[in-house]
């Protein structure tokens, strides 16, 4: 499901030592940094900064090995052969070649390492040009020296991991509203349209940062007037797990929107199941309740998941028959889904979840809130005037609450409200 982030190589750190590497790419032999003026230049905790040179690109290409940090590149340097062989091209429409291709054929030789530029002189526009290329800082010649170099190599170095750092931190920040952007698209939206009914729902999935878990819920109105309900939960917590219930879902709502019902859609949603997972072991649980155009009865069919909860006016919460349900999807081919038919009365709501709501643990032992806890949690909330929106959320935080924490396991729950 989520877009990985794409892995890339990072700059070049300071050596152990606390030492620096500068390769210094220049024709002259005699260099820019021979001299008295060049005997104090230090790396970091006063180490002496390396010194290799190159006189074109090709030995350059030779002598970037990792432990170089820093590139110190003589603009003057007339156009040779680069890494490839070629002559550098000029610019589009013109006789030579542009003063920045040298610049250039470096950065793409070498783009993970801070690069200087040296100037023959304090040439402004033509140093400005070089940092817009993509050099980190230039140096004028006529006012270089040791303790110049040393702090400019120090500022180059720590400016390329940041600048490193903070383009990691940008395409992190585009991925994950992308990823975000996608699982949002993914959740459900009902389709109620014509329906007396009121719906809402919650979902929290247990991967962290994560959108979508294996539970799946959705909700449909056929011409008939019939509401159709489904939720369910596929074994396991990862992205697997997340894309096989985005696709059970969207098969139950187009199998359910094509007339399908009982045993054949149920049956289809297993064949689907078995093409789609990963490994033989995952199978799905599922409860689905198709409402009566006048509300007052559904047809209650449950694979291997746990019953509805029923809440009335002026009467405690009951769950809906739990027993003569099927297997789960994916355990046993060909299998057998029995639908009963259940009376709801007149005003109701019906509250259908994922084990996540029933099986976080009470304080910081071993017992689980299960289906009573559940019960009772929901007949005081009720009885203290909660419903809708604000029921479940009561809900999910006391659930949370007990647990001492964030829940480890997928959790959907979602109401219908009549009357």
């Amino acid at each position: 499901m989520p877009v990985p982030a794409p892995r890339q190589a990072e700059p070049s750190a300071v050596l152990p030592d606390g030492g620096l590497t500068l390769l210094v790419i220049e024709n002259d032999p005699g260099g820019s940094l021979s001299g008295p003026d060049m005997a104090d230049m230090t790396g970091a905790a006063g180490r002496p900064v390396r010194i290799r040179t190159a006189r074109n690109l090709t030995e350059a290409e030779r002598l970037l090995t990792d432990d170089v940090q820093c590139i110190l590149l003589d603009l003057a340097l007339p156009p040779v052969d680069g890494p490839s062989g070629k002559q550098p091209g000029g610019a589009c429409g013109s006789d030579g070649p542009d003063e920045m291709d040298t610049l250039r054929q470096v950065l793409r030789l070498a783009p993970h390492h801070a690069v200087l530029a040296l100037t023959a002189e304090a040439d402004a526009e033509r140093a400005a040009e070089a940092v817009r290329v993509g050099a980190q800082d230039y140096l004028c010649r006529d006012e270089l020296d040791g303790r110049v170099l040393s702090r400019a190599i120090r500022y180059a170095v720590e400016r390329k991991r940041a600048d490193f750092a903070q383009r990691q931190l940008t395409e992190t920040r585009l991925l994950a509203k992308e990823n975000a952007r996608l699982e949002r698209g993914l959740l459900p939206h009902p389709l109620l349209a014509g329906s007396e009914l009121r719906f809402a729902a919650r979902y929290r999935p247990g991967r962290s940062r994560a959108l979508l878990g294996g539970d799946f819920y959705d909700t449909v109105r056929t011409e008939d007037g019939t509401v159709h309900a489904m939720i369910g939960d596929v074994c396991g917590h990862g992205p697997d797990e997340a894309a096989l219930g985005v696709e059970l879902r969207i098969a139950w709502r187009a199998l359910t929107l094509a007339g399908l019902c009982g045993d054949e859609l149920l049956a289809t949603l297993q064949q689907v199941l078995e093409h789609e997972r990963a490994d033989e072991e995952i199978f799905a649980t599922l409860c689905t309740v198709d409402i009566a155009p006048d509300g007052r009865t559904a047809a209650l069919c449950l694979a291997g998941h746990p019953a509805p909860l029923l809440v009335s006016p002026g009467r405690p919460p009951v769950l809906l028959p739990q027993d003569g349900g099927g297997p789960a999807l994916g355990l046993l081919s060909p299998a057998r889904w029995p639908h009963q038919e259940v009376e709801l009365g007149d005003a109701w709501s019906l509250l259908m979840y994922t084990d996540g709501l029933i099986e976080g643990r009470i304080g910081a032992g071993t017992r689980r809130l299960g289906q009573e806890g559940m019960i009772e949690l929901i007949a005081r909330q009720v009885k203290e005037g909660l419903g809708g929106e604000e029921l479940l959320d009561a809900a999910v935080t006391e659930v949370r609450a007990l647990n001492g924490g964030e829940l480890t396991d997928d959790l959907a729950v979602m109401l219908l409200d009549r009357g």
